[in-house]
């Protein structure tokens, strides 16, 4: 009986054990809290979605509850939470280069193999579109949730001339610019830019209030030089990543490629979406410093989480409490009445000027004169 005893103890010591592992401080430091995306277009309501993942890439689920957010260093009470695998319907746009550096070593056909996996992936729910480029930018398939047409638009895809990779992102935002909830663009190329007329920032500018993310999967050989058909523009794709709220990936074959596509999308499915109502309602071109952090659980310091930022628009700054329409009409007044005034004196001193100098008498008037006087002569 003691040694049954005993044996349960140290079961039970050994379970616990494990389970504070699980919990402590240097786990819960191996995850990564990431703003994926925020939109403003329904400002001053707030709906950003967040990713929590391990040290591999993969989701990671925690209680909703433990997210701390902050809009310019204050706490912000949630209004609403969704937890993961329920944001919704998820679109995607997919991007994908076909100038004829894809050719080389099978970049092509593993960025059509890949494609064809992140289809087979797609939820009931979800849907995506396909833009390829070129010299040419081309919608081979609009936004659907139609497997079959995807895949046979995927099929399509062969490569030749030059690549437009910015203004093909560009097509791609106004793609899906209109939609609603958790939205993406997943770039596939090798980032040797070389016909586009838009560039970088112009592509960063056009993302708009839904504040989506673009992601980039790099394709080639990383030590080849850039001029080279298997070379790859690491920098410039991790750039764009970067400004653009997603992230950035590389792939040297089919295998590494797919993986790249399966962690894009369970990671994307598996977000949180949360909204609030900015304390600051005005739309008044101000950028808001927004951040999400990891409660800890049994103590530790939270898992901070990278810092984003939004802006919520307006050309014209609004105040917060505006003058009235009749005083705005009487400040108009008035100053019409002051442009006005100088110019109806000038007029009226013009014409009395001109009116004494150009007077003369009629036919049958007669001219007055004083008599001369008269000179005796002695």
């Amino acid at each position: 009986m003691k040694k049954i005893l005993c044996v349960s103890l140290i079961a039970l010591s050994a379970f616990s054990l494990l389970v504070g592992l699980a919990f402590s401080p240097a786990a819960q430091e191996n995850l990564q809290v990431r703003i994926t995306q925020v939109d403003t277009s329904q400002f001053p309501s707030v709906t950003f979605y967040v990713s929590v993942t391990d040290a591999e890439g993969q989701p990671y689920e925690v209680d909703p509850g433990r997210l701390i957010i902050m809009e310019n260093g204050q706490v912000i009470p949630l209004d609403q939470i969704e937890g993961a695998g329920d944001v919704g319907p998820l679109t995607t746009m997919l991007v994908v280069d076909v100038s004829d550096s894809m050719n080389a070593a099978g970049k092509l056909e593993s960025s059509k193999a890949a494609a064809h996996q992140f289809i087979d992936r797609m939820r009931d729910t979800d849907q995506t579109g396909i833009v390829a480029f070129n010299t040419r930018v081309e919608t081979v398939q609009e936004i659907t949730s139609d497997k079959e047409a995807l895949h046979a638009a995927i099929d399509g895809l062969s490569a030749e001339n030059e690549t437009a990779m910015y203004d093909a992102l560009n097509v791609a935002i106004g793609q899906v610019e209109g939609v609603e909830g958790r939205k993406a663009i997943v770039l596939l190329s090798d980032g040797l830019d070389n016909a586009s007329s838009a560039g970088e920032g112009n592509v960063i500018d056009n993302i708009g209030p839904a504040g989506f993310s673009i992601s980039t999967i790099g394709l080639g050989e990383p030590a080849q030089v850039l001029d080279e058909m298997s070379g790859i523009d690491e920098e410039g794709l991790q750039s764009l990543a970067d400004q653009a709220g997603g992230v950035y990936g590389y792939a040297n074959d089919e295998e590494s490629l797919t993986n790249l596509f399966e962690t894009y999308s369970i990671s994307m499915q598996s977000e949180y979406a949360l909204t609030y109502t900015s304390p600051s309602q005005l739309r008044d071109g101000v950028n808001r410093a927004l951040s999400v952090s990891l409660a800890p659980v049994g103590g530790g310091a939270p898992v901070e989480g990278e810092p984003s930022r939004y802006n919520p628009g307006g050309l014209v700054p609004e105040v917060a409490q505006p003058a009235s329409w009749v005083l705005f009409a009487a400040i108009v007044a008035g100053l019409a009445l002051l442009v006005a005034v100088p110019l109806l004196l000038n007029n009226f001193r013009s014409a009395s000027a001109n009116g004494s100098s150009n007077a003369k008498p009629s036919s049958g008037s007669r001219i007055k004169t004083k008599p001369r006087p008269r000179i005796k002569l002695k």
